[in-house]
């Protein structure tokens, strides 16, 4: 069988298209690729600063809260997350934020339980 130029020319054309189709695939895959986003809380007072967080679904999230009096906790429910914040000292919280919604963030010692604040994970 023999192949005329115009048949050699249709199967580059379509064989560029083939291979464009997959390069903008994995593009498109590296756009989708989660943030990474840090945020600083203190717990002073009984009270988080900030306490409101917004992020991103599928959002990298890194909290690093400070206790500058007494000894903390945080939790979120939705994320199964509970961490001791030692008074005077640090705890760092890492998730992926891959629930969309609008989640408390507390603390879950006794006689702290007004300190509350909100995450919010818009959708992507």
């Amino acid at each position: 069988m023999s192949l005329t130029r115009r048949t050699l020319g249709w199967i580059l054309v379509g064989t560029g298209a083939c291979l464009l189709a997959g390069s903008s695939s994995r593009l498109f895959a590296q756009d989708q690729a989660p943030n990474r986003r840090e945020f600083s809380i203190t717990a002073r007072d009984y009270r988080f600063t900030p306490d409101r967080l917004e992020v991103t679904q599928d959002d990298l999230v890194k909290l690093t809260i400070e206790s500058a009096d007494h000894a903390y906790s945080f939790a979120i429910d939705a994320y199964r997350l509970s961490r001791r914040i030692p008074g005077g000292g640090k705890t760092i919280v890492e998730f992926r934020a891959d629930q969309v919604g609008t989640f408390d963030f507390y603390s879950n010692m006794t006689g702290q339980e007004k300190m509350r604040g909100q995450l919010i994970v818009r959708r992507r």
